[in-house]
């Protein structure tokens, strides 16, 4: 029997759906909420370090180490989540994955992926659906899911 997961994903929520079959509908497992990928940039560097000027010139220096925070964020959340699917394939929760998610927050999924779980992926989107409900997430994918390559 077919057990397959499609994962709908972005910087601030992922969702979990199952699928039984490869025709079947999809229906909601797991949420993860990241009210972290939300917020802007300045709400997220509040607790940071000003900024001080520069004697010798009249600009002044940011006092961070010049990461990206929302992409640090993001980078956060791919890791939960790739752990998370990691841990359900050692279970055997899954044997099957699908992974819709818009291109920049896919990258990071992949990179954060084990290889042992990245061969369970029959599909990749990239699409930003995480605002769209189970049956509309449904009708962008194949009338068949994908066959696991056994």
């Amino acid at each position: 029997m077919d057990n397959i997961w499609i994962l709908v994903a972005d910087s601030s929520q992922a969702r979990i759906f199952n699928a039984e079959t490869r025709s079947s509908q999809l229906d909601e497992m797991h949420t993860f909420s990241h009210p972290e990928g939300r917020q802007h940039e300045q709400n997220l560097s509040s607790d940071l370090p000003g900024r001080q000027a520069d004697k010798s010139s009249p600009s002044h220096h940011g006092l961070s180490d010049g990461t990206d925070l929302k992409r640090q964020e993001a980078i956060n959340f791919s890791k939960q989540i790739a752990l998370h699917l990691d841990e359900s394939r050692k279970n055997q929760d899954y044997n099957q994955l699908i992974i819709i998610a818009g291109p920049s927050f896919l990258g990071l999924l992949r990179e954060h992926l084990s290889s042992a779980t990245s061969k369970l992926i029959t599909l990749e989107l990239d699409k930003n659906l995480g605002k769209e409900n189970a049956e509309s997430i449904r009708q962008h994918l194949p009338e068949l899911l994908p066959k696991a390559n056994q």
